[in-house]
């Protein structure tokens, strides 16, 4: 099973999901939700626009230059994939992994096992 190149970037999926409401957010709202710095958020995001996920718009409000961002159908479907391709991956787990009940350890810590 292959993954989103470009999804798989934890940088690019927190931009993609920042933006998956469909709300556009300037630069600085986006670098705020995404924790990122200036630097990455720009490299990150012209990639996603060049891969057809973001769009840029470019303008003025007053005197100012404002960037913002809007994500593309592109982007929602293949978010949309990825999440499925992940949802299938834990329901076809075999192996699942829970806690021992408390009461097998002498200090009610739990432990996970197989």
């Amino acid at each position: 099973m292959r993954f989103d190149e470009y999804l798989t970037s934890p940088s690019r999926l927190n931009i993609v999901a920042a933006l998956f409401s469909g709300e556009s957010l300037s630069f600085t709202k986006l670098k705020e939700k995404t924790g990122l710095a200036d630097g990455n958020l720009h490299v990150q995001t012209r990639k996603l626009a060049e891969a057809g996920y973001l769009e840029i718009v470019k303008g003025m409000r007053g005197r100012r230059k404002v960037t913002e961002f809007r994500i593309t159908e592109l982007a929602v479907e293949s978010l949309k994939l990825h999440v499925r391709k992940l949802q299938r991956i834990v329901a076809t787990e075999t192996g699942e992994i829970r806690p021992k009940p408390a009461s097998d350890h002498e200090d009610g810590s739990q432990v996970w096992q197989k």
